[in-house]
């Protein structure tokens, strides 16, 4: 079977978000126009504590986008974004979440980011959706969502990982950076069972 996941498609990652990615809402048209085709997707909610050490203002004399290494891996500062229960983490108003079986959230470990919707950035902490996406009969992924060059990246080579076949939905993506996520893209091609569709 083939499931969508859909990548932290949040108010804090839309314009005019606390992280906002350019373009980020133009996605959501196309998201909604998919969801007919699957039997199965799940979304992702970036969901961080108050004071979650990855944020800039947990360091001081820091700025965001600023890199540190935090316990023991490279971690890029960012603004205060997608707080648990706030209207940042919540999914964006337009995104239709009717036919959403279930929401995986990430990143609630105060002391470790999570761009990955499969396990946080050490690979320390897992969040069971390889496990229920396998449980379900899942054996394909089309991934959307936010951003293209980090968490929809990281989920990818997860997935990967995890013995899925993967497609990465390109109208349904937007990138933070666009030479960084052309280099990860090249990198993600290397894999058989990759595609960009």
């Amino acid at each position: 079977m083939r499931a969508l996941l859909l990548i932290d498609i949040q108010n804090d990652f839309m314009p005019g978000g606390a992280l906002a990615v350019a373009d980020g809402d133009a996605i959501i048209a196309p998201v909604n126009a998919l969801m007919d085709d699957y039997p199965l997707i799940v979304a992702t909610q970036d969901w961080h504590p108050a004071g979650h050490e990855s944020f800039a203002s947990a360091h001081p004399g820091k700025q965001p986008f600023d890199n540190i290494t935090l316990h023991g891996l490279a971690q890029t500062l960012w603004p205060e974004h997608c707080i648990a229960g706030s209207d940042g983490a919540a999914l964006h108003p337009a995104l239709d979440t009717r036919r959403i079986a279930a929401i995986f959230r990430k990143g609630m470990d105060k002391h470790t980011d999570s761009y990955s919707a499969f396990c946080d950035n050490g690979q320390r902490h897992n969040t069971q959706l390889a496990a229920w996406l396998h449980a379900c009969g899942v054996t394909d992924i089309d991934v959307a969502g936010l951003a293209a060059d980090y968490c929809v990246y990281y989920s990818i080579k997860d997935a990967l990982a995890a013995g899925f076949r993967v497609r990465l939905i390109e109208n349904a993506t937007r990138a933070i950076d666009a030479a960084g996520y052309a280099a990860k893209k090249a990198e993600l091609l290397q894999h058989p069972a990759f595609a960009v569709v």
